[in-house]
């Protein structure tokens, strides 16, 4: 049973997924190329693939280490499915990248709930946004994430407040003087757009295409029925589980500020991931469980199919 299979963790479980998503990444290059040769595009897609599979196994270790989920790989399972299912978004490259260290920055902001090297781990997480956003601009909005949590779990200390400044200056300062060496200043104006979307078109579904659409409001009802389940848990957990909904949220403001041609779903899906791990494991009866992870999979593949078309 498939449900059984990744109800723990095993080397088997990475090596199973990490097969499954090699075969629908390069199987959508290959469809996808034109008049590009192969040999011209598969160095480059190679690092793409590495970096995708890296973000699903980041994935499974924030949500052990954070224990933000039960001890099983459905989170990996979750987020490679939504790849599958999103494979048109996968030409967005630099989203790829920016999601890389949106993961990283994540997995420090999650574990500040120790309350131990607090600066330490907001500087680390200010460093990772701010690179993530030299790939995608929109990326530095998750530094509200940042000040999110300093509020929540320790804003009495003034410095804290003052390290993600630090983070951000230390990047974008290392990035000018590499800059300033090339001689191409203007990457700061040219990048950094900021595109409003959502203000600036005519049209909604300009902005959102009906799948992405449909995903949003899934992910939000499930979240809310996770939530309720969850209300008389203790606070730990819970307040981990806002703060990844907070992940969400921001992933969403990004999307509606974005052409629909461009949107960055990818940095939705670890959030997403987590809400319907915990969802998938509240389903006590095995056969249920295994019905809807098997509707989960068929739904993936006829999404990629009807993506191929």
């Amino acid at each position: 049973m498939i449900s059984s299979f990744f109800g723990k963790t095993k080397p088997i479980n990475y090596i199973v997924l990490g097969i499954f998503l090699f075969l629908f990444y390069f199987a959508n290059i290959f469809f996808q190329l034109k008049e590009q040769r192969i040999n011209e595009v598969i160095p480059l897609e190679i690092l793409l693939f590495v970096t995708l599979l890296l973000a699903v196994f980041i994935t499974n270790l924030i949500v052990r280490t954070e224990k933000a989920t039960e001890f099983n790989s459905y989170a990996m399972v979750f987020f490679v499915l939504l790849i599958v299912a999103f494979s048109d978004e996968l030409v967005l490259q630099n989203v790829i990248f920016a999601n890389f260290f949106l993961l990283l920055a994540f997995w420090r902001i999650l574990s500040i709930k120790s309350i131990r090297n607090v600066k330490s781990k907001i500087f680390d997480a200010s460093l990772l946004i701010t690179i993530a956003s030299l790939f995608y601009d929109w990326a530095i909005a998750f530094m509200l994430l940042v000040f999110f949590v300093i509020l929540v779990y320790d804003r009495k200390t003034f410095k804290n407040w003052l390290v993600p400044f630090l983070g951000m200056a230390t990047i974008f300062i290392l990035t000018f003087t590499v800059l300033q060496l090339k001689g191409s200043l203007s990457f700061f104006e040219e990048h950094y757009q900021f595109s409003l979307g959502l203000f600036t078109t005519k049209s909604f579904f300009q902005v959102l295409n009906v799948k992405t659409l449909i995903y949003l409001i899934l992910t939000v009802i499930i979240s809310i029925l996770v939530f309720v389940r969850l209300r008389n848990v203790s606070g730990g957990k819970l307040l981990l589980l806002r703060i990844v909904f907070l992940v969400f949220l921001l992933g969403t403001g990004i999307i509606f500020f974005t052409p629909a041609d461009a949107s960055p779903v990818l940095i939705t899906f670890f959030p997403a991931a987590v809400f319907l791990t915990n969802y998938f494991e509240s389903i006590k009866k095995r056969k249920l469980q295994e019905v809807v992870l098997i509707l989960s999979i068929v739904i993936a593949l006829v999404l990629f199919a009807f993506h191929l078309k």
